[in-house]
């Protein structure tokens, strides 16, 4: 599962999830991409579903990146604890992402095999999302 090696600081804010995604919203690197169509806190755990999904169904042919990282500690305090006593301990790890941020690429596969394999990617996402090609771009 992803997540950083080291931060600054353990604990940090939520933030807000307004506006549009300006960095990361056109693909970079590979020929087809997964778009976040909504704002959401994407877990290591999904984006390690969706990876997993999308290798299965290309048969680990083809190059695929992600361009998303989990770097935000989610804390959480323990059950049936009363309140106060400080923030609670990081429980897992979230990547923030805004609508129009492309979340995967690929390359090197048919279109038809990345819109499905895309498609099976989505499905363990939270969020709504739309296939790209980067002819769509040009």
């Amino acid at each position: 599962m992803l997540a950083p090696k080291r931060m600054k600081f353990r604990r940090i804010h939520r933030g807000n999830r307004r506006g549009k995604a300006e960095r990361g919203s056109t693909i970079a690197f590979g020929q087809f991409g997964l778009k976040a169509l909504e704002p959401a806190w994407i877990t290591s755990r999904q984006i390690e579903a969706a990876r997993i999904a999308i290798s299965r169904h290309v048969k680990r042919g083809g190059k695929m990146w992600i361009r998303i990282f989990p770097d935000k500690p989610v804390t959480k305090k323990p059950a049936e604890t009363r309140m106060g006593k400080g923030k609670g301990a990081p429980e897992y790890w979230v990547a923030v992402v805004l609508p129009g941020r492309v979340m995967f690429e690929l390359e090197g596969v048919s279109e038809d095999l990345a819109r499905e394999a895309m498609r099976l990617a989505a499905n363990k996402l939270p969020i709504s999302c739309r296939f790209v090609a980067r002819s769509e771009f040009v």
